[in-house]
């Protein structure tokens, strides 16, 4: 090869090098560039995040598992015949399975609060860091506002760190919140459905006025059950998680409409609803009911009863998160006729204390022009109804003061003597049919009075006695009427037992509960008077073998106590004597002077002549029967000066009823857990709206729990024979109204503080007590059990009973008793109906011809009294 050969060839070899050489790329370093910072950022992301879980993921709550899930639900509190009478909770939850929430309510949620939930992995990103940043701002600087950021899926984490860690930690204003409410949400998302947690946020969601979750708001702003909401309302339901007091549709209607608006909005933008749909649940009013206060509308002494009982035996942190569900023992037609019937009694007896006086006195026309200006404010264009109860101002007054003019709103009542006949001045010691006026005279123009609107002149009173025809007849006529009211000074209590069923059925413990919760039937300790007597006679006739037609001297005696000092001279209520009685009539009559002798000679028996070791014995014997209280150690006792409780002294009468078997009073029938699991049981074989599941139940346990024999069957049938006569012909006649037959005492103190009723039939016990709590003064020289407490009782008792027939109080055919008829003179066997009674008399007690069968008290330790 030449030598140009060669260098042509080289030349040629070295464009083809330059050829093959590659060319530099311009973009190819700026991208280097941007994937260092990226893997930069990565790490410092993967790093940052670390640091964040090593820092913050410490103690974070462990991720509740669906079947598993417990959060507080309320506790809710049954009559025995199922009608809801109260609930107890810290937050007012009602768990509703996934499956049951409308989808509709699901789609609205899920609009109004995080319309990529199904998509994103359970942290807005964005949202979180905009909202940390301007909390740190604020912190900072001091202005701006703090932010929240959060999906469904961190609220959901937010209420599981509120149940973890407490209110106060999980909702602090702080970005190491903002951040474990993050951590808290990835983990929820990597080991639930996006289901369960909407199953978990549904059922934890606050939706204002005491609603955790959709059941229980559904149930407090419609009264409905969550699966009949209709479009509109769940829209509405969705719209209030944001800010509930805000968008509240009791204070702020119209922002709950806009917010409603907005709901729908969103749902018809993602395809969720139709235009039709849409324009329909639009036009919707915003319509909801007022939270039920169910406790106090309904029977609060008993339901608060109930409630002291379950937290004394479970606990209160039991009672307000655990969702029981207690069935009580209270029938709720038998309840509504007990309060119905202690209010109306009060109201009578309070009458015939006297009048007090106004509520207030508006003396110039200024204050009375501006009361009535209020007034109309209140009333609107409202007429007056009959049967409400009204505020009105007298302002004026017929010159013969047979009518007063009483301004109610914008409308002018009439209210006429006849309505107002009690009102005289208070003086407890004159007899009220004897001081009831005839005129206005007692209201002055100006007086703010409480009066009772009614449909004519014959509703202008209730009382018989106060009816007058001469003040009916000027009764002016085409006018609204009232009649004069004024608050009860007095206290009242009822309580109702079932004895064979061991029911408590009813009971009312006070006038008003909003205004003392004090609980007279349970925590009132008060002097029976003569109520306590058949306890003292049942002793006798227990004890000492005494029978119906044992002779007792009703003759004066002075009981001197020299240790004390005291002389202590009992006396009849009329004050007289009869001389020799038999121990039914001397009951029958409540006679004092018989009960005391009795006493005393049971004392001296049980005490082998030692009477003070008697008294002991004798008030063994009556915490035997059932009362807790201790009988004053000196022979008052006999007449009741000893106080008991209404449900002790009902409960021993009970015992009586169920011939001497003296069993427990139950309360509360059932608990069940949240899980419908048993509790306790305490349901009677025979109850008829228990499930038969439970009766058996019931009755099986009742097998193992016979009760205690405290009175032979023999003495607790004459025990009820006594206080049958009592019904039949003695101080408790009235109550043969009730058209059943009954047996039972009266009972009333010294100056009649404390007035009693206590009575059954064959199936209901029922005791009503009328008195003042710190007794300021008596009720009434007149207001004994028989004329303040008999009353209450009866009207009880007529819508108790009514349409139940109740047997005659017969002994059982296997008893060893004999009836005979009985002299009441002499105690002999009677020859003729003159002058004598039919006796019950265990067999081989009753009296021979000769001689009548005698009990007395040696009267060597008393004062003779001519």
């Amino acid at each position: 090869m030449t030598e140009a050969t060669k260098n042509k060839t080289a030349t040629e070899e070295g464009k083809l090098l330059l050829v093959n050489v590659p060319r530099k790329r311009w973009w190819k370093a700026p991208f280097k560039l941007f994937g260092f910072f990226v893997l930069c950022a990565a790490t410092a992301g993967v790093m940052g995040y670390g640091f964040v879980y090593w820092k913050y993921a410490d103690g974070l709550p462990d991720i509740p598992r669906v079947d598993e899930y417990r959060p507080p639900i309320l506790t809710e509190v049954y009559t025995v015949d199922g009608v809801l009478a109260g609930e107890f909770y810290n937050e007012r939850r009602k768990v509703v399975p996934y499956e049951r929430i409308p989808k509709r309510l699901v789609q609205a949620f899920i609009a109004a609060e995080d319309a990529d939930f199904f998509d994103h992995f359970g942290v807005d990103v964005i949202g979180t860091t905009r909202a940390a940043v301007k909390t740190a701002l604020k912190k900072v600087s001091g202005k701006g506002k703090v932010q929240g950021g959060s999906t469904i899926t961190q609220q959901t984490a937010k209420a599981v760190l509120i149940s973890a860690e407490g209110y106060k930690e999980s909702t602090a204003k702080t970005i190491k919140r903002k951040l474990r409410e993050a951590l808290l949400a990835r983990r929820l998302e990597s080991e639930l459905t996006k289901e369960e947690i909407l199953y978990l946020y549904l059922n934890n969601v606050y939706l204002g006025h005491h609603s955790y979750g959709v059941q229980s708001a559904a149930e407090n702003y419609y009264r409905k059950d969550v699966k009949d909401l209709s479009l509109a309302e769940m829209a509405l339901l969705a719209g209030l998680p944001q800010a509930p007091s805000n968008y509240s549709p009791f204070t702020a209607p119209e922002k709950a409409k806009k917010r409603r608006q907005y709901v729908l909005g969103q749902m018809k933008e993602k395809g969720m609803i139709t235009q039709a749909e849409f324009d329909e649940a639009s036009k919707a009013e915003v319509s909801v009911y007022a939270v039920e206060d169910v406790f106090h509308q309904f029977a609060p002494f008993f339901t608060e009863e109930t409630r002291r009982d379950i937290v004394e035996r479970y606990g209160n942190k039991v009672l307000l998160n655990d969702g029981l569900k207690v069935f009580t023992t209270m029938d709720s037609e038998k309840q509504r006729a007990a309060q119905e019937a202690v209010l109306w009694g009060l109201l009578a007896v309070d009458k015939r204390q006297g009048y007090r006086g106004p509520v207030q006195q508006l003396k110039t026309k200024a204050e009375q022009d501006k009361f009535v200006e209020k007034s109309k404010k209140v009333m609107g264009d409202a007429e007056i109804e009959p049967g409400r109860y009204y505020v009105g101002l007298v302002t004026a007054k017929s010159k013969d003061e047979l009518v007063a003019d009483v301004t109610i709103g914008n409308k002018v009542a009439r209210l006429p003597a006849l309505a107002m006949r009690w009102a005289r001045e208070v003086n407890g010691e004159r007899y009220y049919p004897n001081v009831l006026i005839n005129t206005v005279k007692p209201l002055n123009i100006g007086d703010v009075v409480v009066v009772r609107a009614v449909k004519d002149k014959k509703s202008l009173t209730d009382d018989k006695e106060a009816w007058s025809d001469s003040l009916a007849e000027k009764v002016p006529e085409g006018v609204p009427l009232v009649r004069l009211e004024q608050e009860p000074e007095p206290q009242a209590a009822i309580v109702s037992i079932d004895p064979h069923r061991q029911y408590l059925s009813a009971m009312v413990g006070g006038y008003d509960f909003d205004a003392n919760e004090f609980n007279r039937a349970f925590q009132a300790c008060r002097q029976p008077g003569s109520s306590f007597k058949p306890i003292v006679y049942a002793g006798a006739l227990e004890l000492m073998g005494w029978t119906e037609g044992t002779v007792i001297l009703d003759s004066p005696i002075v009981y001197d106590d020299p240790e004390n000092q005291n002389r202590w001279k009992p006396a009849n209520y009329d004050e007289g004597f009869k001389g020799e009685v038999l121990l039914k009539e001397a009951l029958v009559n409540s006679m004092n002077i018989p009960a005391v002798k009795t006493f005393i000679e049971l004392a001296r028996f049980l005490g082998k002549k030692n009477e003070v070791i008697g008294i002991k014995a004798i008030n063994d014997f009556a915490k035997k029967l059932g009362f807790s209280t201790p009988l004053n150690p000196d022979y008052s006792a006999a007449l009741g000066s000893s106080c008991v409780y209404p449900i002790e002294l009902v409960g021993v009468y009970a015992t009586i009823n169920r011939l001497g078997l003296k069993k427990p009073t139950y309360f509360v029938r059932k608990i069940e857990d949240r899980f419908g699991r048993m509790v306790e049981d305490h349901t009677s074989f025979d109850d008829p709206w228990a499930s038969l599941q439970d009766r058996l139940a019931g009755g099986y346990a009742r097998m193992f729990e016979p009760g205690e024999q405290v009175l032979s069957p023999e003495t607790a049938y004459l025990v009820t024979d006594l206080m049958r006569g009592v019904v039949q012909g003695g101080t408790g006649a009235a109550a043969q109204r009730l058209g059943k037959p009954a047996a039972g005492k009266t009972g009333t103190t010294n100056d009649s503080f404390d007035a009693w009723f206590t009575a059954f039939t064959r199936d209901l016990v029922t005791s009503a007590w009328v008195g003042y709590d710190l007794n300021p003064h008596p009720l009434g020289r007149y207001e004994t059990g028989g004329r303040a407490a008999l009353p209450i009782w009866l009207a009880y008792m007529m819508k108790a009973l009514d349409g139940r027939q109740q047997p005659e109080f017969a002994p059982p055919p296997q008893l060893p008793l004999i009836q005979k008829r009985i002299d009441k003179k002499s105690g002999k066997i009677a020859t003729s109906y003159k002058n004598s009674m039919q006796l019950w008399f265990k067999k081989g007690t009753e009296p021979e011809d000769s001689e009548p069968e005698r009990g007395g008290v040696d009267s060597s330790s008393f004062l003779q009294v001519p």
